[in-house]
């Protein structure tokens, strides 16, 4: 059985994957801002789960929580980056503040996390590390640019991450989900800019409407998320990249159509900057 370090585990994707792992036999550090939460989904708390209250913008959080961890389960196995929100707002709409803030978590957070874990799975020569990342972090649309640039920067973290682990037995995976029911798209994990700018009402209005009324009708089923997650884990040679739901693979293969496309139309100019 593996032990796992979880990231936002009180709610959502974070609580879906604890209690899959939990379910299956694993161990569980599962780390939130109030763990409290977390303990509450488990009234008679078991053995192999540890709840720690960690921010990932608090790095001391982080390695108190690592620390806890080892002292307890005395490994760690399976890291999985989940914490972190959305954004919605038209690129030119979203205050420096925002912006900011949705990076310290969704990408400064990771790497607190990996800075307190990494050290470990390093030592053992094994681990996996599971980056949860977004279909927008491929592709992303009016509306959700800067959420979206957010994902695309774990995208380019996980990849590096790939090449420099895989000498040392460590796997890394990015996750790529499209559309699943979790609290994602309410006021708990999403925040809003307001449409300040009238300019920008035809080309991020229509993506802001939509998703006000998409939160609890999206397609996929975060417990078979979760699933397909941990199942990931225990195979041997894990992809760099997964992409949850149909949604998710029919935005990756309309980007990578028109990457070729457009690299086919203008080879001639990318070539005749050669010597």
């Amino acid at each position: 059985m593996s032990v796992w370090f979880v990231t936002g585990a009180s709610r959502g994707l974070g609580a879906e994957i604890t209690r899959e792992a939990l379910d299956r036999g694993h161990s569980v550090i599962a780390t939130a801002r109030d763990a409290s939460v977390v303990l509450r989904a488990y009234p008679q708390e078991p053995d192999r789960l540890l709840a720690v209250n960690a921010d990932v913008t608090e790095p001391e959080q982080l390695m108190a929580a690592v620390e806890a961890g080892l002292a307890k389960f005395g490994r760690i196995d399976i890291v999985v980056n989940n914490a972190g929100y959305g954004l919605i707002g038209a690129v030119e709409e979203i205050s420096d503040q925002a912006a900011r803030a949705l990076f310290d978590v969704n990408v400064f957070g990771v790497l607190n996390t990996l800075r307190a874990t990494l050290p470990t799975l390093r030592a053992q020569r094994s681990g996996h590390v599971v980056n949860i990342g977004s279909v927008g972090g491929f592709v992303t649309a009016p509306a959700a640019g800067l959420y979206g640039a957010s994902k695309f920067a774990l995208e380019g973290v996980s990849e590096a991450l790939h090449g420099e682990l895989a000498p040392l037995g460590v796997r890394v995976t990015i996750v790529e989900p499209g559309g699943f029911r979790t609290d994602f798209l309410s006021s708990l994990s999403m925040r809003v800019e307001p449409a300040s700018i009238a300019d920008y009402l035809a080309g991020a209005g229509p993506v802001r409407e939509a998703l006000a009324g998409y939160d609890g009708s999206q397609p996929g089923d975060p417990a078979k998320a979760a699933k397909a997650i941990v199942d990931i884990t225990q195979v041997a040679d894990p992809p760099l990249r997964l992409q949850l739901g149909a949604d998710a693979i029919e935005r990756v293969e309309a980007k990578l159509d028109l990457v070729r496309r457009e690299l086919d139309q203008w080879r001639h100019v990318a070539l005749s900057t050669g010597t």
